[in-house]
């Protein structure tokens, strides 16, 4: 089969299913007591599907996809921090946004991994269907993999939708999670850094 024609059929696989997302969307608003066909909803269901679609790509792609080639053979023994990488998630219970900052470092050992690779690790995991204890685990797994490091460390602050517009309706209140892996776990010194560094200067 050509690769044209393998194409072509992705294709249109890919539209029948946004035309099924749009078909349940629309439903969606009539169940709600709205109008689907009312000037300001006529293209929702279409918008509505384009923008899950942008918003769950992570399950299209891996860690070790999106870093491809960006793994290089160095001589650095000392952490390399990226901090306060903006995350956009959707929870899996309500299927509302949580947005916050990720804050992920690691010791290298013989290899070191593109910068601007890190935050596309964390857009991987980020673009699911998601709980944020899950999301740090897997973030901090995943650059393992990719890089295999001595270390990961892996902190991610974030405000919850579903915490502050609806249920308990706490709008102030900021969910913190972790994920150490090798030295950030076993030294002590090394977590303590770690930690510091992904704080610092957090009010």
């Amino acid at each position: 089969m050509s690769n044209t024609r393998v194409s072509k059929e992705l294709q249109n696989e890919d539209a029948d299913v946004m035309r099924e997302f749009e078909d349940l969307v629309r439903r969606e608003l009539e169940l709600i007591g709205e109008d689907p066909g009312r000037e300001g909803l006529a293209r929702t269901p279409v918008r509505v599907a384009k923008s899950l679609r942008f918003l769950t790509q992570g399950y299209d792609s891996s860690a070790e996809e999106v870093v491809g080639k960006g793994v290089f053979k160095e001589d650095h023994d000392n952490m390399i921090m990226v901090r306060d990488i903006e995350v956009y998630s959707l929870c899996e219970h309500h299927m509302l946004p949580f947005f916050g900052k990720a804050h992920v470092a690691y010791i290298p050992n013989g290899k070191i991994v593109g910068l601007s690779k890190i935050p596309r690790i964390v857009d991987v995991y980020a673009r699911r269907l998601q709980v944020q204890e899950r999301l740090t685990e897997e973030i901090a797994d995943g650059l393992c993999r990719v890089v295999k490091p001595s270390g990961v460390g892996v902190v991610i602050e974030a405000y919850h939708l579903c915490m502050m517009m609806r249920g308990v309706e706490k709008q102030n209140s900021k969910t913190i999670t972790s994920a150490l892996r090798g030295a950030f776990r076993e030294d002590p010194k090394t977590r303590d850094e770690f930690l510091r560094l992904a704080h610092n200067g957090r009010d």
